[in-house]
């Protein structure tokens, strides 16, 4: 087959932001007379309980804020932040289901549609496929999440930001030691080491992370071991310069119980699926990558960043494809062996400068990225035995890689007054060598081409020192990735070809205020989408997928944290979510789909999406060294299809726990103890959008506890 092209975007629609940000430039350069903070793009956040002056909604969990922490899943933290849902499927084999204002909820597994980088080094390849598993959730001292239009200016598939920041090293050498057990099965253990080059030199030193867990799991069938290691060495010298050189590996082991029936979920929630035991569905990952950063003050206006990455993820999979459906010619067989290699780099400029003798500011980069598969797919049989690796049946090689320029300028126009004016142009190509060739199975080859320009712009008022509003728009795109072009709809060879990208018209209006230690923000939005991807058929372990027409999301967001009282403090976060098909579009119940037989109604809600979800936390530290909190999460109807003839209803939990915090000499020990769940009510936590044979459902656990401990050379 000769490889196709296709392009959205022609070279005339460049023209206009090219010449704006030429323009801007050249009057940045010739004004800069003063030094100003300025903002880098997407996400910044200056303190927790400050105005940001950011015309974006922008949160930051600080790790240590969290009590009696599992260091589980990312949920953990995420779940705290309105319009972002984080859902632990409570199995490693799958990662956790993370959704940000309805963006990624089609993804069935990993995480597709957001932007994820663990400090500086992207965890989603440049087709829009991520995942979370290797995450070090030990390491971590923060995470700041970006929603709405300005998450555009990170490129293709951000409908919103997730940034992981590891903790950096102290001021004095110290160690730390963990311990966690709870239920099902549940031992978790973490240890590091850290200190400065120098004594009494913050920010610059060594951290060295490593954390082990081992879980039975709540399921059957779903016992798991993940193994994460971490280093991080940070210098810098008087003229300026800052280096830091981040390594990770990763090494996980998990059966995948899969989803359930409704009825299943209700009657045997602590069960597996029939063809997860048949076939022994499992997953083996091992990851390794390397990053570095690189910053230089050029005098007193200018700054330099440099990032480069590189790393490797291989992963083996067991499915649970029935044998008669690998009957087919074209088929891939039920065992996935990826072998993936990544690597990119990112070059960006700063100008502090001032226009018409107001601050101002320009930051202009460039980005590019490149992943790498070479996937083969085997039968997950060899005669009447099920689950093993059998016979050859995919062998072909992936390329994505993707070249951006990006730039954003903001200027303070009036002494209350900031506007922000951002541009990303991406082009993202995709390229795949076929080389199994069988009788029936042609050869797949192919290559595809996408282009596309984003702008944003934004505006801060600051009424004062205590209040300010905001308000933004911007477009945004989202491409296919490698999964999701494997597959014609009309079941012949080659990319799907058909397969257009979403493109997001996206508004925001927000409102920040703190007063001493409270904190209060509310924020509505609008996003529109035209050709948003969907499931075309789903059957047999091969998905196709089509363009919808339209849908949009809107609704409306609220966070408050402070204090109650002396001993008594509070936060809240709640999230109300329209997400729906705005036309009728056809789909079908099997591939091939040249012909849609079933018809998905305008006005459904996009499924995996909750209209209404709350986190709230109250806390009471009866003595300085005593914390007890109680937290209760709620979360909405959500439907399972497109068609919305299954849904996971919506519950409550309560979860409640205490700390404990001791001083020996120079020494810290903490313990915690809490108990999850406590009124034991039963809850589908995830589901598996559009799963072909109806097993959308992924139960949540009933009542479990964890107590846990841990040491720490406390500070000087």
């Amino acid at each position: 087959m000769s490889p196709t092209r296709s392009r959205t975007d022609p070279p005339h629609r460049l023209r206009a932001p090219r010449r704006a940000l030429s323009v801007a430039l050249l009057l940045l350069a010739a004004e800069a007379n003063a030094a100003t903070p300025a903002t880098l793009p997407g996400i910044v956040v200056t303190g927790e309980h400050e105005l940001q002056g950011t015309p974006a909604s922008i949160d930051r969990v600080e790790v240590e804020s969290v009590p009696a922490r599992q260091l589980k899943s990312p949920a953990e933290l995420l779940q705290r932040i309105p319009g972002v849902a984080a859902r632990d499927r409570q199995n490693l084999a799958q990662d956790m289901q993370l959704t940000i204002r309805g963006f990624g909820a089609r993804s069935a597994f990993g995480v597709r549609g957001l932007r994820v980088i663990q400090d500086g080094i992207p965890a989603t390849m440049p087709d829009g496929q991520g995942q979370l598993s290797h995450i070090p959730l030990e390491a971590l001292a923060h995470v700041d999440v970006l929603r709405g239009p300005f998450s555009a200016l990170f490129g293709n598939a951000s409908g919103g930001v997730v940034e992981f920041s590891s903790a950096d090293p102290p001021a004095h050498p110290a160690f730390g030691v963990h311990a966690a057990t709870g239920s099902d099965g549940l031992v978790q253990g973490n240890l590091w080491f850290a200190g400065p080059w120098r004594d009494d030199v913050t920010g610059e030193g060594y951290r060295i992370d490593a954390g082990h867990l081992d879980l039975v799991g709540f399921r059957e069938h779903s016992r798991a071991r993940r193994d994460t290691r971490q280093a991080r060495l940070l210098a810098g010298n008087t003229s300026g310069t800052r280096i830091a050189l981040t390594a990770d590996s990763l090494e996980l082991t998990a059966d995948d119980p899969q989803g359930l029936t409704f009825a299943e979920a209700v009657a045997t929630p602590h069960a597996a699926s029939a063809g997860a035991l048949a076939f022994d569905t499992r997953k083996h990952v091992r990851q390794q990558q390397l990053g570095a950063h690189a910053e230089q003050a050029l005098g007193a206006r200018n700054t330099l960043w440099f990032n480069t990455w590189v790393g490797s993820r291989k992963t083996f999979q067991m499915l649970s494809i029935p044998v008669a459906a690998q009957q087919a010619p074209g088929s891939g067989g039920g065992v996935v062996d990826l072998d993936r290699h990544y690597a990119g780099a990112d070059l960006r400029w700063r100008l502090h400068a001032s226009l018409a003798q107001r601050p101002a500011s320009l930051t202009v980069g460039i980005e590019s990225q490149r992943s790498s598969e070479h996937r083969r797919g085997y039968e997950n049989f060899i005669g009447d035995t099920l689950g093993v690796v059998g016979a050859l049946r995919r062998d072909q090689q992936d390329t994505v890689r993707n070249r951006d320029l990006y730039a954003e300028a903001r200027w303070d126009v009036l002494p209350r007054w900031s506007a922000t004016l951002g541009v990303r142009h991406s082009r993202v190509d995709f390229a795949s060598r076929d080389t199994y060739l069988a009788p029936g199975n042609p050869d797949d080859s192919g290559a595809l081409e996408y282009a596309q320009t984003t702008p944003v712009a934004g505006l801060v008022w600051r009424a004062n020192d205590a209040l300010e509003f905001y308000a933004n728009a911007g477009r945004g795109f989202e491409t296919p990735s490698f999964a999701e072009l494997a597959y014609r709809t009309d079941g012949g060879s080659g990319l799907n070809d058909g397969l257009r990208p979403a493109i997001s018209r996206s508004a925001e209006l927000g409102l920040r205020a703190h007063r001493g230690e409270q904190a209060f923000e509310v924020v509505v939005f609008d996003s529109r989408t035209q050709d948003e991807l969907v499931v075309a058929s789903n059957l047999g372990g091969r998905s196709t997928y089509t363009n919808a027409a339209r849908t949009r999301r809107s609704g409306w967001e609220l966070s408050a944290s402070g204090p109650l009282a002396a001993a008594w403090r509070y936060a809240a976060a709640y999230g109300h979510l329209d997400a729906r098909y705005r036309d009728d579009f056809l789909t079908c119940r099997a591939p091939p789909c040249a012909t849609p037989d079933t018809r998905i109604d305008a006005g459904n809600r996009i499924p995996a999406t909750a209209p209404d979800s709350l986190w709230a936390e109250l806390r009471w530290t009866p003595a300085p060294d005593v914390d007890v909190f109680a937290q209760a999460n709620a979360v909405g109807r959500v439907y399972a299809d497109d068609s919305n003839s299954a849904h996971a209803p919506g519950y409550a939990t309560l979860d409640v726990g205490v700390e404990r915090r001791w001083r020996l000499g120079r020494l810290a020990l903490e313990g915690f103890a809490r108990i999850d769940n406590l009124l034991d009510r039963r809850a589908i936590g995830s589901v598996i959008v559009n799963e072909g044979n109806g097993r959308y459902f992924e139960p949540a656990p009933g009542r479990g506890w964890s107590v846990g401990l841990s040491l720490e050379s406390a500070a000087h």
